[in-house]
């Protein structure tokens, strides 16, 4: 009986368009966004920032960014871990080559950076799509892992195509501690979400969804596939720019191009497919399925005490997770989100249903 609107009148259009129109989901919201930036940094332990929750948040701004493209403008992508890629690279080469370049410079100099790929990339769209989108897109992940093995420049020199970045501060604040990571990742995350949830509400998104829906209707009726195809793969590519060089600076600290191979691409495709397409709601839920699910399935047979060598529990727990991913798609072929809005309003009747 809590999850109710009675007595919550709107009295202007901005307070019934809002994001949150219902006031239990603002409360909802706050007490998140408290919990997430006060109570972890100080009660989550070392692991738990490292291993779970950074490369949690870093994967669902990758898969926000690949939502915008797949999900809102219904263009098939299998390039994003070369998006990544390309965000790492040329932020570790703004670091490496100019001295007291600011952090957040580098950060979206290799969004713009992915941006640039992901329209050159993107130009195809305008005559292909489906399978052979996807092929197309495809080219983009095998060029930019020649691209940094052979290209000398693109490694500042390194022979084995390995980068390493140290002593990362925000404007003379050190950005060491695994607290300090995550809160940074945490605040460009929300940022990037809340932009993006507004971009999707204006008529940017609208021009988007138009062209997943029919784009042949959508040109007859005034949009241009152009503009909105090529903004929606601009988009894409730099926020998942963004969050490639968050996960090479902030996550690993050192790597090399097989870090964004093509299982790269392929983990944000399931992300996005199992969170649920066209859902902001969805690249988090998506991120955490695919982030946190193999964890707990690798300590299930330590928790159960079955006997079970590393071997066996490791293929036992991609035989669940595989199997998992199934009947997701069979049962809620919408993804997590969907699920997620269902149960909200099943709430939102109960205990009257109609």
């Amino acid at each position: 009986m809590l999850y109710r609107e009675n007595g919550q009148f709107k009295t202007t259009y901005a307070a019934d368009s809002q994001i949150l129109p219902i006031r239990q989901d603002r409360i909802a919201f706050a007490v998140l966004m408290a919990v997430a930036f006060v109570v972890v940094p100080m009660a989550a332990s070392e692991y738990l920032l490292r291993a779970i929750l950074i490369p949690f948040l870093i994967l669902s701004l990758a898969a926000l960014g690949l939502n915008v493209l797949v999900g809102y403008c219904g263009q098939i992508s299998l390039g994003s871990g070369a998006f990544m890629a390309v965000g790492a690279y040329v932020a570790y080469n703004c670091q490496a080559r100019f001295d007291g370049m600011p952090l957040v410079v580098s950060l979206l100099a290799g969004g713009l950076g992915a941006t640039v790929l992901g329209v050159a990339f993107g130009l195809p769209s305008l005559r292909i799509k489906g399978l052979y989108l996807a092929v197309a897109t495809l080219a983009a992940q095998f060029f930019v892992d020649w691209a940094c093995l052979r290209l000398k420049w693109v490694t500042n020199g390194s022979t084995s195509g390995s980068v390493s970045v140290a002593h990362l501060d925000l404007y003379g604040l050190p950005i060491e501690s695994p607290q300090a990571r995550y809160l940074l990742c945490l605040a460009i995350v929300v940022l990037f979400a809340l932009v993006t949830k507004n971009l999707v509400r204006g008529h940017i998104g609208r021009s988007w969804m138009a062209m997943r829906d029919m784009d042949v209707a959508a040109a007859v009726i005034g949009i241009r596939p152009l503009q909105a195809k090529l903004s929606a793969f601009a988009v894409s590519s730099f926020i998942i720019g963004v969050a490639g060089a968050l996960w090479g600076f902030v996550h690993l600290g050192s790597w090399e191009p097989a870090a964004f191979g093509i299982n790269r691409s392929f983990d944000l495709l399931f992300m996005v497919i199992i969170g649920g397409l066209g859902s902001i709601s969805g690249a988090f839920l998506g991120a955490a399925f695919i982030v946190v699910l193999p964890l707990l399935l690798d300590k299930l047979p330590y928790w159960t005490g079955l006997p079970m060598d590393t071997a066996t529990a490791s293929h036992l727990a991609l035989m669940i997770f595989g199997a998992l991913i199934v009947f997701f798609l069979i049962k809620e072929p919408h993804g997590l989100a969907r699920l997620w809005a269902t149960t909200k309003e099943k709430l939102r009747l109960w205990p009257f249903p109609h």
